[in-house]
This record gives C-alpha cells, structure tokens and sequence, in this order.
C-alpha cells in the first residue's frame, strides 16, 4: 500500500514539520525510527503502570525476571551476570525480595560456599502478573499485523540489531 493511501499518525505530522527545516531529512528513516520510539515509549509506560498496580519496583521485576528466565532458580553470580551489576548491588535486591517473600536463598547442595536463589509462588506470582499486562499489549499492538507481516517486523528488526552488535 502507498504511504499516502496509509492513515496518518503522529510521525507523519512530525516528518512534515522537520522537512522544510532539514531538506535532507529521510523521511522513511526519520519516521521509521521515531515510530520504534513511540512504541517503545508505550511499551514502557504499560509496563510501569502494570508494576505500580502490581507493587513492585522496576528493580524487583528486572531481577525476579532474571530469575524466572533461569527457570525460577540461580546463584547470585549468575543474577550478576544476567544483570550486569555489581555483586554487592545484586545482594541488596535479593535481600529486599527475600524480605517480600518473592525469593528464597539456600545453601548450595553443590557447593557450601556458594548461596541458591529460587523463585517462590509469590515471587512467580508477582513476576506473571505484570509479565502478562505488557505481554498482552504487545500481543494487541501487533495483531494489527498479520502472521507473515510480524515475521517481516522481526526479520527487519534483527538485520537492524545485527548491526548495533557488529
């Protein structure tokens, strides 16, 4: 479809503006690129939104996230890599969530030394909770596209990410 048969957004209107100011603009560039940032802004609104409903913190979520991505369980220098923070910052946010009752930590099986953390039914509860109101945001703001369009989006998307990764 035509980019003038297409309905006009916010971008569209801000790509006019800009033209005149920047005749070199590329307006295909500029709109593609501030279109991710509209989404992504969105989805970053969702998701606080969805932590403040739920009780919890940016930080919390981020770690009880990591964990549920290492099946609910990890050593604190795995939580260090997977974050990438300072180990001493890393026991500050388990011992808060221990405290809520989210984690549990326990002696290695392996290793006495070494410290276990596992996710509890509260700490999946509250990860699933928020986890499922920006899952379904994103779910509704894609369906706008069909099954081969989304495939196109990602494939994009990735050449787009290999790049910043070279």
């Amino acid at each position: 479809m035509e980019p003038s048969t297409q309905p006009r957004d916010s971008t569209d209107r801000h790509v006019e503006r800009w033209l005149p100011v920047l005749p070199e603009l590329d307006p295909d560039i500029e709109g593609a690129v501030t279109r991710m940032l509209v989404v992504v802004k969105h989805l970053r609104r969702v998701r606080e939104r969805s932590l403040v409903e739920f009780d919890l913190q940016k930080h919390e979520y981020d770690t009880l996230h990591a964990l549920a991505g290492r099946s609910g369980a990890a050593t604190p220098g795995e939580l260090v890599l997977d974050l990438r923070m300072a180990p001493a910052s890393v026991t500050g946010r388990l011992e808060a969530l221990e405290r809520r009752g989210f984690i549990v930590r326990t002696p290695s099986r392996i290793d006495r030394r070494r410290v276990d953390v596992e996710l509890t039914e509260s700490g999946w509860a509250a990860w699933r909770e928020a986890l499922d109101v920006v899952g379904d945001e994103e779910h509704r703001l894609l369906e706008a596209l069909d099954p081969a369009e989304r495939r196109q989006l990602s494939d994009l998307l990735r050449r787009i990410a290999l790049r910043i990764e070279e």
